[in-house]
């Protein structure tokens, strides 16, 4: 009987591990689907692109400001009614996303998305971790980070390719679909574990001292903010600076998905060992595939080449940086510490975006790249000079 345990044990926690993968799945794939379709959507309503990119930064910031105080809010809640009621409400959004007749509801919408976003990204690690046995702590959390590179592999592609082909408002109505089905399989397979402790604003001082984190904090937001000046307007950089076509074009955003499987790879192998370093690569990759970004344009294969790296960086620096936040602070604090994470990389999300958008109109959409590899640039310096010896001073020199 002792023997059959573990095996049991492993079966027990691999389907709801799996099931929150394909949550995570699902919310970044309704996430990243307006930026595949930012062509078509800004046509529906008779919008430039850079006008309809103001849903992506609306979005996001939505997210950064609703993370901490929608997580205080539902912390009394146990774990399985909580993750039930994210994906309810997530599954009502898309709904109203594919329904709406105009851009004003649109948006309104995609901020229904965004409270649930807000709220599963606050507590899917923390959850895939108390699932799993401690051995298997950091197998459950790469899971849930593989869901985001699926998302960028599949569901943004797919996404795309069948918004092209039926509409940009069936790929909403199908992501809802779809979370439905994960729903249910979350309701059956999730194990009913007791609310934790409760979470305060108490603990806010804590954490505002902690300078190592505050340091990762701010990295973050360089990071975001630069990767998302170009990111938001992919779309139409691919289009009309690289000259691709459309099918093209979902190739190529579906090679940042791969790219990220690699990502996830590398920080499984590599990070423990060399933490300080392989942050630093990350933000000097991003930096050089912006900067290329618009050089490489006019040959596919270069632009592949540079969307490898970016991809790879972006997985690998998410990681990394929510290790480190995990690592530099204790048990009772990281819960409010990841969701103060998840709200700042939203912040950079959304000032990406809206800095792209001008970009676009004043610059030129060729210069996207250009803009976002000199925030990345800048994140790369305060990792080498600053975050380095405040990660090492906070946790010993790894």
């Amino acid at each position: 009987m002792g023997t059959n345990a573990p095996a049991q044990t492993t079966r027990s926690e691999t389907a709801p591990l799996v099931f929150l993968t394909l949550a995570a799945f699902l919310l970044n794939t309704s996430e990243f689907v307006p930026i595949g379709l930012l062509t078509d959507i800004a046509a529906t309503f008779s919008l430039t692109e850079s006008g309809a990119g103001l849903m992506i930064s609306i979005y996001a910031w939505a997210v950064a400001a609703l993370s901490l105080p929608l997580m205080i809010a539902a912390s009394r809640m146990p774990p399985k009614r909580l993750i039930l009621m994210v994906l309810a409400v997530f599954c009502a959004g898309q709904v109203g996303t594919a329904v709406a007749p105009t851009f004003e509801l649109l948006v309104a919408a995609r901020l229904v998305v965004a409270a649930a976003h807000a709220v599963f990204w606050s507590v899917a690690s923390p959850y895939a971790v108390r699932v799993a046995a401690p051995e298997h702590a950091s197998r459950a959390m790469s899971m849930i980070v593989t869901g985001t590179s699926v998302a960028m592999i599949f569901g943004l592609p797919l996404g795309r390719a069948l918004g092209l082909a039926l509409g940009w408002r069936m790929t909403f109505i199908v992501v809802g679909a779809v979370t439905l089905a994960v729903g249910l399989g979350l309701a059956l397979t999730f194990p009913s574990l007791p609310a934790g402790e409760p979470f305060t604003l108490r603990r806010l001082p804590e954490l505002g001292s902690n300078r190592a984190l505050l340091g990762v904090y701010l990295l973050t937001i360089l990071y975001a903010t630069g990767y998302y000046v170009a990111y938001s307007y992919i779309e139409p950089f691919l289009a009309q600076i690289a000259g691709m076509s459309d099918d093209l074009i979902t190739v190529v955003l579906s090679v940042f998905g791969v790219a990220g499987l690699a990502g996830s790879w590398l920080f499984a192998r590599f990070f423990d060992a060399h933490r300080r370093v392989y942050l630093r690569t990350t933000m000097i990759g991003l930096a050089l595939a912006l900067l290329l970004l618009a050089p490489a344009a006019p040959w596919a294969a270069a632009a592949i080449g540079i969307c490898v790296i970016w991809g790879a960086c972006s997985t690998s620096f998410n990681a990394g940086a929510q290790a480190e936040v995990i690592r530099v602070t204790n048990e009772e604090q990281s819960a409010v510490a990841m969701s103060i994470f998840s709200g700042l990389f939203n912040v950079g999300i959304g000032g990406g975006s809206i800095i792209g958008g001008v970009v676009c109109d004043t610059l030129g959409v060729g210069s996207i790249g250009l803009i976002g590899g000199i925030v990345a640039v800048a994140g790369a310096l305060w990792c080498a000079l600053v975050l380095g010896r405040l990660l090492s001073t906070h946790n010993g020199a790894n």
